[in-house]
């Protein structure tokens, strides 16, 4: 049995690991090594499937910090050849912005230590016409969860509506009642506007953080890597 393919959470927190500890590694069969090992499984016995006995043990683990050096022009060594294209979009998106990079990597831990106190992942269903942020798979279910928690739509749609009169797509001013009469009343999404990196569990959520978007606009945000910000939704829509 193989063990699942490396995510990209595990990618980001063992990038972070490498940029931390750059030049001068510890051993695989160090503390730190065993640490990074010991957080990985931690989060896979939440979130992976089948695991054989070797899954993320220190030397697969230290094997996957090495592979970074492929990418890394700082590094003099020759010959080379693994690292493949998950480590490599990783490597471009973080690798040049290092405090995103540990920003996000404390928050995945983070949440790896709330599941470990066996608080459930939230439970969000994955639409296939949108992609996980850059930031991994845990961040985007922490993301979804509060974009779709009702007590705080409610209170969103309540306080825009009292502001407004009605409920409108904040990007495009489409209203669900002008095309569908009363069937479209009250009909919106949310749309989490904080960064993803930024996320921490049971932190509490603003109304500020939120903006109301017609569907069309929520999955456009989301379609593809790296998610829209809000102002550039709105600039899009300026053209």
């Amino acid at each position: 049995m193989r063990n699942p393919t490396w995510t990209r959470d595990e990618l980001i927190l063992s990038l972070d690991f490498y940029m931390r500890h750059k030049p001068h590694f510890p051993g695989k069969t160090s503390f730190e090594i065993q640490e990074l090992s010991d957080l990985l499984n931690r989060m896979g016995a939440k979130n992976s499937g089948d695991r054989n006995e070797k899954y993320r043990n220190t030397n697969g683990t230290y094997m996957k910090l090495m592979n970074f050096r492929r990418f890394d022009s700082d590094y003099e060594g020759g010959g080379l050849q693994r690292g493949g294209r998950d480590e490599e979009e990783v490597w471009k998106v973080f690798s040049s912005d290092l405090k995103k990079l540990r920003e996000t990597a404390k928050a995945i831990m983070a949440i790896v230590d709330t599941l470990q106190n066996n608080r459930a992942p939230p439970n969000v269903t994955c639409d296939p016409l949108e992609e996980d942020a850059l930031e991994g798979k845990l961040l985007t279910r922490e993301h979804r969860y509060r974009e779709r928690d009702a007590s705080l739509v409610r209170r969103k749609k309540d306080k825009f509506a009292a502001k407004h009169g009605k409920v409108s797509c904040e990007a495009c001013g489409f209203d669900f009642v002008d095309v569908y009469g009363q069937r479209g009343d009250g009909f919106i999404e949310c749309h989490h506007t904080k960064p993803v990196s930024e996320l921490r569990p049971n932190e509490r959520t603003n109304l500020s953080d939120l903006v109301l978007l017609c569907s069309n606009c929520h999955r456009i945000i989301h379609r593809r890597r790296p998610w829209l910000k809000f102002d550039e939704l709105r600039a899009l829509l300026c053209k």
